[in-house]
């Protein structure tokens, strides 16, 4: 199935490019509202408890990555234990997510470029949910999605190095930040550390962690480049969900100490501004530039990612084939590369309210891939116990039991009565549209397809 995609990837480029994923922009722009909706406690647990459930759900993905090295990732593992039908769901859902971020990242990129080069509301086009649209900032964003679509064709190995490369600049916007918060920070801004009781709280910021911490699932996307042993590929899984709860527990404890509540409602990009309280001018200037890094590695590595997913739907027969032509030169799928990032190009057009609504949508579309993905993993378990699995986690089904729970739960979190829901109409029409299509694709190319299956044996 993965043949026509090259084996290019190391342990570093692996890992830069699962960090690089779940270090957007978020970080930077949301992180007063997590604090001000949850207190610093709540929103730091709020991290920790999602970061719980995904570390688990990390440790099954390990296991199965391992096992099926493929293009693909879990859509192979929902595939082998239920048939093609759940590999489609989960694929589908992780697909959304994917899609979503790059979306989300071709609308925030002119909030960052007006930083450097100052306004660029000029032309105006329309208003939707009460912002403004401007042409000449969706202009920014739409070359944005055009300039990752063609560094993606050209291969993933050129992806990976430019990965690597932005990513150590987050890290060092990301030390910087940390050393200044303990250097100029004040333990009574922590204050208040919950809002309301401590389950409200962490539940209010929990619902938006799998949207902004998915990532590490790039890796098994991308297994039929990684040019690793299948147990190292499972180890990484780990490495990347631990790196990404530290990452954002870490960001919301400074920014907490740099700030106190009225700072923090004041502060346009809060961890820029706090930045600036601890280090003046310059501080600013290299967080901004963090946060820049922030959106090229997360657009570039999900672009990656979802590419892949199209492009192992289309090789089992789900999509049509026009989405599973690979590159003779690049060896890339460019055709899902090309669609994904028109989706991009038109996204900025829809203006800034976009960026809520399909951060929402895209965090339960992640949830619902983690669900296949835990109920995969203990189906296969049982059923096919013998498998080789180059990692193996152990106690393995109890894992799977308490990634099963872990993952429903979360996904309860976006239905009415969670303070976490999902908004009617804008958030569920998303899903519902997404889905809708993706069903009816599915079923009109079963017509022709009536196997609609891949045979691991």
């Amino acid at each position: 199935m993965s043949k026509e995609l090259e084996r290019s990837l190391k342990v570093r480029d692996s890992l830069a490019l699962a960090f690089g994923c779940m270090i957007g922009w978020g970080w930077v722009v949301l992180v007063s509202e997590w604090i001000v909706v949850a207190g610093s406690f709540g929103a730091i647990g709020g991290f920790i408890a999602a970061g719980l459930v995904l570390a688990v759900v990390g440790v099954l993905y390990a296991e199965l990555a391992s096992a099926m090295p493929e293009a693909g990732g879990a859509q192979n593992y929902g595939q082998r234990a239920f048939g093609p039908l759940m590999g489609f769901v989960c694929s589908w859902g992780l697909i959304l997510g994917y899609v979503s971020i790059t979306v989300f990242e071709a609308v925030a990129l002119p909030q960052v470029a007006e930083y450097v080069v100052g306004n660029l509301d000029h032309i105006f086009l329309w208003q939707i949910a009460g912002h403004d649209v401007y042409l000449s900032s969706a202009v920014v964003g739409a070359i944005g999605a055009l300039v990752f679509c063609y560094l993606n064709v050209r291969g993933v190995k050129t992806s990976a190095i430019f990965q690597t490369l932005v990513t150590a600049v987050i890290v060092v916007a990301g030390i910087l930040l940390f050393t200044g918060s303990f250097v100029s920070g004040k333990t009574e801004n922590l204050s208040p550390m919950f809002v309301g009781s401590v389950f409200t709280s962490v539940a209010a910021v929990m619902v938006m962690a799998p949207f902004l911490m998915g990532g590490f699932d790039v890796i098994p996307q991308a297994a039929a480049e990684i040019d690793l042993p299948p147990k190292s590929i499972g180890k990484l899984i780990i490495v990347a969900v631990i790196l990404g709860v530290v990452w954002y527990c870490g960001v919301i404890l400074s920014v907490s100490l740099l700030f106190d509540e009225t700072g923090l409602v004041a502060a346009s990009l809060p961890a820029v501004d706090a930045a600036g309280v601890a280090w003046g001018e310059w501080g600013k200037q290299v967080l901004i530039l963090g946060g820049l890094a922030g959106i090229l590695t997360s657009w570039n590595g999900f672009l990656i990612g979802g590419s892949r997913a199209v492009y192992a739907l289309a090789k089992m027969g789900a999509l049509p084939q026009f989405f599973a032509k690979v590159s003779p030169k690049y060896h890339t799928p460019v055709n899902a590369i090309y669609v994904i990032s028109a989706i991009g190009v038109i996204g900025p057009f829809f203006g800034k309210q976009l960026l809520v609504w399909i951060s929402n949508a895209g965090s339960m579309g992640f949830v619902i891939a983690y669900i296949v993905v835990a109920l995969s993993f203990l189906k296969l378990r049982y059923s096919e116990p013998d498998m080789p699995r180059p990692f193996k986690a152990s106690f393995g089904k109890f894992w799977g039991i308490v990634g099963v729970i872990g993952t429903f739960g979360l996904l309860l979190l976006y239905f009415p009565g969670s303070s976490g829901a999902l908004k009617w109409p804008h958030e569920w029409v998303i899903i519902l549209l997404w889905f809708g299509f993706g069903f009816s694709a599915y079923f009109y190319q079963s017509l022709s397809n009536k196997s609609l299956a891949v045979s691991y044996k």
